[in-house]
């Protein structure tokens, strides 16, 4: 508990980011309110079952590398339940020729993989010779993969793996911001091989081990903001409440609109955890001024998440792993598909597979936009070429996203510079979310944690 008197703090944003900042705000001793617009919590997360497959609409798994978020699993009392990801999740597949691929696991097995040319294989082992180099401006992703292991890695490794993460474009997103750690590794170690290296050396040094388990839960990812929402006092969460207005001062006020009804209320601090385009929207004053709506220029290209069921004996494929990724150099309809039912238990009934199809992003945006019935038909030659689907679905399932993942692409400071600046303007505000602090549901965590330290230290 703080020891100080506790503040009153309003939270606006109901998914991970702001559910875990207001549960540790809570933990501390303060007054929280967490204003959420839709009618529901958890943001990006969403888990249903239905007719015996357990769909994940968002994220499908979560990775437990972060040290804070074990904690926060314990302290939740959920670290028991948590699921680990099957053995064979460790094997992923890339598309090449047009059939799947295993990727390689280790230096030996990269010698002998179709993947790459025998040129490329020289130049991943030649990379370990790279100096260290502290380099002037930013520059892509894709032109620094390029640089220390040539072209071919960029078509073939660096394109699906970032329309696995971002369903963005590796020509435009930065490497300073969209992946700090290959910008750091550059600068110290010069090989991003050897840094990498260094890095599972030092994990194993802290007791680690090697590469951090994925999770999920029996009743999915839903569990976590449920769980968190769940250890707030009754009445802290309002849904279905839209933040029109907040006006700063001591104290800042909030004018609010839910279920038809304009309420103010007053608070010692405010957090902000939602997305760019809420933050771009958001007024400040009484004068209409939008301090944050650079922001609404921040790209969030669409994304479809098709979760489709079939009887086993309709897939050929042994689906003997994570799920394969297409480079774009591959000219295919889908950025992916999820083995969704090897993952984790429970996904599908018995005598069926559930898989997983993500299409859209910055590559083929206008995909994502298919209503289901075309979107279903547009991938099922992928489907029917890469795991040998035969026949329609016994159970689909469409989630569409219209602004999905924010891209952190080259220039994407002067939207970290108008936070911080307004922020720096407007003392007891604070904010955070993927837009700012990264994209993945533990970055969410790290961020929501983050912001309530700050809050609380502000407070005291």
């Amino acid at each position: 508990m703080s020891s100080f008197a506790p503040k009153s703090i309003a939270v606006i944003g109901g998914g991970l980011t702001g559910l875990t900042a207001a549960y540790r705000l809570n933990r501390l001793g303060h007054r929280v309110t967490v204003f959420e617009q839709s009618p529901r919590i958890g943001g990006s997360i969403v888990s249903t079952v239905k007719e015996g497959f357990l769909i994940e609409g968002g994220p499908n798994a979560l990775q437990l590398g972060e040290p804070e978020l074990v904690t926060l699993l314990t302290e939740l009392g959920i670290d028991a339940e948590k699921q680990i990801a099957a053995p064979a999740a460790k094997k992923r597949f890339i598309v090449r020729q047009g059939r799947l691929m295993a990727t390689p696991s280790s230096p030996p097995s990269a010698l002998g993989t179709p993947l790459f040319s025998l040129r490329t294989k020289l130049g991943i082992f030649w990379e370990m010779t790279y100096r260290r180099r502290e380099r002037a401006t930013d520059i892509s992703l894709a032109e620094f993969v390029r640089s220390h292991f040539g072209q071919e890695a960029v078509d073939y490794a660096l394109n699906p793996f970032v329309s696995g993460v971002y369903a963005g474009d590796p020509e435009k997103l930065s490497t300073r911001h969209s992946f700090p750690t290959l910008w750091q590794i550059e600068r110290t170690h010069g090989s991003i091989l050897r840094g990498m290296m260094a890095l599972a050396k030092e994990r194993r040094a802290r007791g680690q081990g090697g590469v951090p388990p994925l999770v999920s839960f029996p009743r999915g990812l839903q569990t976590l903001p449920d769980t968190l929402a769940a250890r707030l006092p009754a009445g802290t969460v309002r849904t279905n409440t839209h933040v029109t207005n907040v006006i700063p001062g001591r104290p800042w006020k909030l004018i609010t609109v839910g279920a038809g009804t304009t309420s103010t209320a007053e608070f010692d601090q405010l957090v902000l955890a939602v997305p760019a385009a809420s933050l771009a929207a958001l007024v400040f004053g009484t004068l209409g001024e939008r301090p944050l709506a650079a922001l609404e220029h921040l790209p969030h290209p669409p994304v479809s998440s098709l979760f489709l069921g079939f009887k086993r004996e309709q897939v050929s494929h042994p689906l003997d792993g994570f799920g394969g990724l297409v480079p774009a150099i591959e000219h295919r309809k889908i950025l992916g598909v999820l083995f969704s039912s090897t993952l984790f238990p429970g996904r599908a009934p018995a005598g069926h597979v559930g898989l997983t199809v993500f299409a859209g992003g910055m590559r083929q945006p206008e995909i994502a936009r298919l209503p289901t019935d075309a979107l279903v038909a547009e991938v099922a030659p992928d489907l029917r070429d890469l795991v040998g689907a035969k026949g329609e679905p016994v159970f689909v399932q469409h989630s569409f996203w219209p602004h999905a993942i924010p891209q952190y692409n080259l220039g994407h400071e002067r939207f970290l510079d108008a936070m911080a600046d307004c922020e720096s303007r407007h003392p007891g505000l604070f904010i955070g979310g993927n837009c700012r602090d990264g994209i993945a549901l533990p970055n969410c965590v790290k961020s929501g944690l983050n912001l309530a330290r700050r809050a609380d230290e502000t407070a005291a």
